[in-house]
């Protein structure tokens, strides 16, 4: 009796609610309270709007007068009535734990915010801009650009607690999809180092990214790139490739690959300040160590720039394209863009339209002057009535920037035998183009090669 006269006191009353007493209830003059059970009940405003609230009470401290307090569960219909009593049981199990239903309000909702603003592409960016100093500037932007056009598109505005394992594979998939099996691994590996750095710093708990390597495809076996690795052949090449038209500086960027025998990854960032001594008796190019292929320690390593002197027809070369693009930082700029370098397939696509498809790509220039130079120094260590393999094999091999595994040998010899290098170099445009290349090439004007040897005509 005193209950009910208490609910009756509070205009709440006594019979549970349903939907049809809801929907029933009209606005009145003043606010009413229609009850339901354990201090659930709505309110009904003046204007006909109808929101669920809750009256609890908590203690301030201990020996002190209860607090009355009251929640708020939203606007009918919205939320249920279902929904509205499920809030009520979660609200006094919080209370049965003597935690505040309206202090943990407080807490989830500022946890929501922050989750909110730890996505993950504002953690990915925050762990790449901590790993970018160790890096040369290609793997970094290599690095961001992966995730920018594979990963970001996808979950980059998901909180990183919200990532779970059969997202990220789901996107992982995609690449895959493509064919691009390896990146997918790579990809895979600079997501996990993204989630540890959030469990490092306190905003993830776990690793979905870890374990996904067995869910994708097995990395092919690499397969040799394709390289013509007779003389004639290449020199053949050469010409087809002289013969298409494109832009002066593609045929050159070509034929300074071909006399230098660099990776194209080494051509296309080239420089003019890495370039030494054009005008003098020892010509240079000094590759700088972050540029090279290696670890991050053989990047970082002091005195590692890789040297590659160069023969009086690489010079002769750089000469026509300081004509072209020696007000410019990089050699070989891009058409549209002359602060970016060419693009990685431009050499490659030159060589397939020259009818070289599946032949030889720009890299298989290292593998022809490594074949041709090490045949030749074979014979004539042979003939010479010497036995064994010939110690040029080993300086070729450095020219090639091939590191000895003796990491101490490697930085002795980064900069050894210079003298014979010189030689090799010379001997490998003697070859490849002879004596008949004049100083001065005139631009548009392709290699040509007579019958008793490499000229132009």
């Amino acid at each position: 009796m005193g209950m009910a006269l208490g609910r009756a006191r509070h205009g709440i009353g006594a019979m549970a609610l349903n939907d049809a007493k809801i929907k029933a209830a009209k606005a009145k003059p003043r606010a009413y309270k229609l009850g339901d059970s354990g201090q659930l009940y709505l309110l009904v405003s003046s204007s006909g709007q109808k929101l669920w609230r809750m009256n609890y009470s908590v203690k301030a401290a201990p020996g002190a007068k209860p607090k009355q307090k009251t929640l708020s569960f939203g606007a009918y219909p919205a939320v249920t009535l279902v929904e509205a009593r499920k809030r009520r049981d979660e609200a006094k199990e919080l209370l049965r734990q003597g935690v505040d239903p309206s202090v943990q309000r407080k807490v989830d909702t500022l946890a929501n915010v922050v989750a909110q603003s730890n996505t993950f592409e504002a953690l990915a960016r925050a762990w790449w801009s901590k790993q970018r100093p160790r890096w040369s500037p290609i793997h970094a932007a290599d690095v961001i650009t992966s995730l920018e056009q594979n990963v970001f598109p996808e979950i980059g505005d998901l909180p990183i607690t919200a990532i779970k394992a059969p997202k990220l594979l789901e996107v992982l998939g995609r690449v895959e999809e493509r064919g691009a099996v390896e990146t997918a691994h790579r990809i895979r590996a600079r997501c996990s180092s993204v989630f540890v750095y959030a469990i490092a710093s306190g905003l993830a708990d776990a690793d979905p990214a870890a374990s996904l390597g067995k869910a994708l495809a097995p990395i092919p076996r690499s397969k040799p790139q394709p390289a013509l690795i007779e003389l004639k052949a290449v020199q053949q090449m050469l010409i087809d490739a002289e013969a298409e038209r494109c832009r002066a500086l593609t045929k050159l960027a070509l034929r300074f690959l071909a006399l230098t025998a660099v990776r194209p990854g080494e051509l296309r960032f080239a420089a003019w300040e890495e370039f030494e001594d054009l005008d003098g008796a020892e010509p240079l190019w000094r590759i700088p160590a972050a540029r090279m292929k290696g670890d991050d320690e053989r990047k970082a390593e002091a005195g590692g720039d890789h040297l590659v002197p160069l023969s009086r027809h690489a010079v002769d070369v750089l000469r026509v394209v300081r004509r072209l693009s020696g007000d410019l930082a990089l050699l070989f700029p891009g058409e549209r863009h002359p602060h970016k370098p060419i693009s990685e397939n431009t050499l490659r696509a030159l060589l397939i339209r020259a009818g070289y498809y599946q032949r030889h790509v720009p890299h298989g220039f290292r593998a022809a002057f490594s074949t041709i130079m090490n045949e030749k120094f074979e014979r004539e260590w042979r003939a010479a009535g010497n036995s064994g393999a010939s110690p040029d094999r080993q300086i070729i091999d450095l020219m090639l920037a091939h590191v000895p595994k003796d990491k101490i040998e490697s930085a002795y010899n980064r900069a050894s035998f210079m003298p014979r290098r010189r030689e090799i170099a010379q001997a490998w445009a003697d070859l490849l183009v002879g004596d008949f290349w004049p100083p001065e090439i005139h631009l548009g004007q392709p290699i040509r090669y007579a019958a008793n040897g490499p000229g132009r005509s």
